[in-house]
């Protein structure tokens, strides 16, 4: 995807580089034996961190009708001296801070920010070259969970995920090689693996972060762009089937996704179990003992950890 000035939208949900239509019916002529759910998304997207806690929701409730494929779209290759998202007056990094923190307080998805200011993220495009030599060598699911691991240390505990030892860190973190895969990601073909994912963004005609398109066997789409409810992603799974109902599957206990993910924001949690905000500690402490998960905060927002 070709690098434009790109301007994020607190009421829209959208970091991109052009204005176009919140939901559109597209038509594809690639055929496709089932749903294809295509995610257009960046690691620096902060929108798309915001939206963690519906999109974890419909891939677990909604997960068994589609085929869920992650998209990077490359929304900062470098800074350069002019505008970058004039529409929010972000100019250079520093100006990125405000609006991250405007975005995590809008969500109640933490955000932080202020390495923008003294250790800026040059470019989104180190993280999301390891994230395609992860995918390459060890699957769809480690890749999004390097993706979702380089978010939480970007947006809530301020690491600079373009910087490589940050991000070896983080995918030894994952039990994988992060010399290896650093090496290889730094190599042209990292760049050709991500650059494979543009092409398709542009097949796919997404101009903004994030996107989803539900993309069906009769090859039509639907495309949604920007941060939306989950009634919204899970309207358009619908019409891209067909049909007026689609049967959920039963949630996983809290215990066994606290286990797969980690960590959980309060915001997470309340969103995957219709929990209000306020009862959230009480909820984890009734559904896991005390000893098999720690209560932490940040920015004033709590979040859950394994105690292992």
């Amino acid at each position: 995807m070709k690098n434009n000035d790109m301007f994020c939208d607190l009421e829209t949900g959208v970091c991109g580089v052009g204005e176009e239509e919140d939901i559109q019916v597209i038509d594809f002529h690639q055929p496709k034996k089932t749903i294809t759910l295509y995610y257009v998304t960046d690691p620096i997207c902060s929108h798309c961190w915001a939206i963690e806690p519906v999109l974890r929701r419909l891939k677990e409730e909604y997960g068994h009708y589609f085929h869920f494929q992650t998209v990077l779209g490359g929304l900062l290759e470098k800074w350069h001296d002019g505008p970058i998202d004039p529409a929010n007056g972000i100019y250079k990094p520093a100006d990125v801070a405000g609006h991250w923190r405007e975005v995590g307080e809008h969500s109640r998805m933490p955000i932080d920010g202020s390495l923008m200011i003294d250790n800026p993220v040059q470019s989104s495009y180190p993280s999301s070259r390891v994230f395609k030599v992860i995918q390459k060598h060890h699957g769809d699911e480690q890749a999004y969970t390097f993706l979702r691991r380089a978010r939480e240390a970007l947006f809530s505990f301020n690491q600079n995920i373009s910087d490589i030892a940050v991000l070896i860190d983080i995918v030894n973190n994952l039990g994988l090689n992060g010399d290896v895969i650093l090496h290889e990601a730094e190599l042209p073909s990292g760049q050709d693996l991500l650059n494979q994912d543009f092409a398709l963004v542009r097949d796919l005609g997404a101009r903004g972060f994030p996107t989803i398109i539900f993309v069906n066997e009769e090859n039509k789409g639907v495309k949604i762009t920007g941060g939306r409810p989950l009634d919204v992603y899970i309207d358009g799974l619908k019409q891209a089937l067909n049909t007026e109902e689609l049967q959920p599957k039963k949630l996983p206990v809290v215990s066994a996704l606290l286990e797969k993910e980690k960590c959980l924001f309060s915001k997470e949690i309340e969103v995957m179990y219709d929990v209000d905000q306020s009862d959230v500690r009480s909820f984890m402490e009734k559904e896991l003992s005390q000893e098999s998960f720690q209560l932490k905060e940040v920015l004033g927002e709590q979040y859950f950890t394994t105690s292992t």
